[in-house]
């Protein structure tokens, strides 16, 4: 079938619904939610078979959906109704939610139901982890559902009924800033986390801090430090710590609400609140995993003669002091007796390379952008430089562009069956990028697959990702099951003879580059064209960067995602086609 997206964004569930129906074989354009007129010339140049809004902030234009049929993706139990679907489930202890594929009608979520697909809610739960894990796989299997039973013909969707057993949900307002108020007087460390929780990674809850309005995110239990709530306790890389009644919450990030409070994007907390901030006593971040609740976004581990070091950055962005950090902590961990060491990402993300927003912050954003690309060039060398042990990169969560080869530097690469990667950067203003890419790719794939790769402009699956051979291995549906999963491989590595053989080789073929100076060539060659991204004429990657950071609407959809848009549909360069065909 002819599958037209209209979407807000090609966000992380897009991303992975596109790539999902394409491989089932259907053809999929994707049109942006910039204005109805758009969207209604989008339906007449694809004429499409079917319309999936899979993330839409405002209704579709009646006349389309009288037209077409139209189905939409509702993070909502059968029933459920509302823009705040995930904020109320998560605020008022939901043990069960789903997601509900239904047809768009005249009354807001109210349209006939195609499929539904349920999961448990853990409590403690953060809006966007849930959002890029247990709602997205619930979308994917419901989505393929409604999408088969409209292919096949002759299914009658269900009406929404209240009177029926299994319609559980109810309409729900927006919830509103006074909904998520914290009482700092009040307020136990659960409802504080709660709270932020539901409302990460949008829209924040508004509070005052250190005399700076800010929205709060990325929030954490502290089971140590104690102070007069509401009171700032401590900094730790980064974020803060503030008492609550009965304990007290890190707060890693958060976004100030009035420009003369400083950027209105998200920083780190402590950059945000530099004057209260230094006046803080430091609480140092501990190496090995902590015994009870904190923040903690490196930890290390050992088991079976296996070292696991973690990481878990928020959104996935590195900056120079992540950077810095993390390679110091992989320095630490070769100082151990292991055979194997496990590099483990967070539950979202395994990276996503650069951090742009703190980038936007600097002073000298070009300065910026150079130290934070060495930094991670650094952290790169050095895992491709270690050759006493096998290093193992394990995907729990999404990647892309740098933090794609990040992952590649390692021996063997894991990922979670349901992991999307973006490996390039071209659609950061046409970056060129580093993090020894054109050693470690061309070293996988090949030259001409590696060519096509950063060429394609579109995720891949983490399937994909296997058959091209930027994967080694998938391991379990969930963070958890890969996690487990590859602890269990480790162990089995470890004791295995077979290990000294593959570090024997690895020596050998680090060896035939002409070792870490040889590859120090192929990082002079990549940061020549980064200083022109950097510091040349063209200031494509600087307004990319700004329109990503301040979150611009899009003007237009860009050609390789509105594939009706093209002049010709045959594969051409940077289509999945054209990856396919170079493997």
């Amino acid at each position: 079938m002819r599958i037209l997206f209209l979407a807000h964004a090609f966000n992380s569930l897009s991303q992975r619904l596109f790539g999902e129906l394409t491989r089932c074989g259907h053809e999929v354009s994707v049109e942006l939610d910039i204005n109805d007129d758009v969207s209604r010339e989008a339906v007449a140049l694809f004429q499409p078979d079917l319309i999936l809004a899979p993330f839409l902030k405002r209704a579709i234009p009646a006349d389309i959906w009288r037209e077409r049929l139209c189905l939409v993706v509702h993070p909502g139990i059968k029933g459920d109704r509302g823009p705040s679907s995930l904020d109320w489930a998560l605020m008022t202890g939901e043990t069960r939610w789903g997601v509900t594929v239904l047809q768009a009608d005249a009354e807001m979520d109210a349209g006939a139901i195609w499929a539904t697909s349920e999961f448990a809610l853990s409590p403690g739960q953060r809006k966007a982890s849930l959002y890029r894990n247990e709602v997205t796989e619930a979308a994917v299997a419901a989505v393929l559902q409604a999408v088969a039973r409209v292919a096949a013909g002759g299914y009658r969707p269900e009406p929404l009924d209240y009177q029926r057993a299994d319609v559980r949900g109810g309409w729900r307002p927006a919830m509103r800033q006074a909904d998520r108020a914290i009482d700092w007087a009040r307020d136990d460390t659960t409802t504080v986390l709660r709270k932020i929780r539901s409302a990460d990674s949008q829209p924040g809850v508004l509070d005052r801090i250190a005399g700076v309005g800010a929205y709060l995110f990325d929030a954490h239990p502290e089971h140590r430090l104690r102070g007069e709530p509401g009171a700032l306790l401590a900094r730790r890389e980064g974020a803060v710590c503030r008492a609550t009644v009965d304990g007290a919450v890190w707060l890693g990030h958060l976004r100030p609400r009035d420009p003369e409070d400083g950027y209105r994007f998200k920083l780190p907390a402590a950059q945000v609140l530099y004057r209260a901030a230094a006046e803080l006593p430091e609480s140092p971040m501990p190496f090995w995993a902590a015994d009870g609740p904190t923040y903690q976004d490196i930890a290390y581990r050992e088991a079976d003669g296996v070292g696991f070091l973690s990481f878990d950055f928020y959104n996935g962005a590195m900056g120079v002091a992540e950077c810095e950090r993390l390679l110091a902590a992989y320095r630490r961990a070769l100082q151990r007796d292991t055979r194997v060491l496990v590099l483990l990402g967070g539950r979202d993300f395994w990276s996503n390379g650069i951090h742009l927003n703190r980038i936007e912050a600097a002073n000298s954003p070009a300065d910026e952008s150079w130290a934070n690309i060495n930094a991670m060039d650094d952290l790169v060398r050095a895992i491709l430089t270690t050759d006493d042990r096998l290093t193992v990169a394990t995907l729990r969560g999404n990647a892309g562009a740098g933090g794609v080869f990040l992952a590649l530097a390692a021996d063997h690469v894991v990922a979670r069956t349901g992991v999307v990667l973006n490996p390039h950067y071209k659609n950061m203003g046409n970056l060129y990028g580093s993090e020894y890419w054109t050693y470690s790719l061309p070293r996988r794939v090949g030259e001409a697959t590696g060519r096509a790769i950063m060429d394609h402009r579109l995720p891949l699956l983490a399937t994909e990702a296997l058959e091209l051979g930027l994967v080694d291995e998938l391991a379990g549906a969930t963070p958890e099951a890969t996690a487990a999963a590859v602890a269990s491989r480790a162990a089995e590595w470890a004791a295995a003879d077979g290990v000294d053989g593959a570090i024997a080789a690895k020596r050998a073929e680090l060896a035939a580059v002409g070792g870490a100076e040889g590859l120090d060539a192929y990082r002079g060659q990549e940061l020549e064209r980064m200083r022109l991204n950097f510091y040349g004429f063209d200031p494509g990657y600087h307004v990319a960067r700004y329109n990503f950071v301040h979150k611009v609407p899009s003007s237009r959809t860009p050609l390789y995602l509105a594939r009706h848009r093209s002049l010709r549909h045959e594969p051409g360069q940077g289509s999945r086609e054209a990856v396919a065909s170079a493997g």
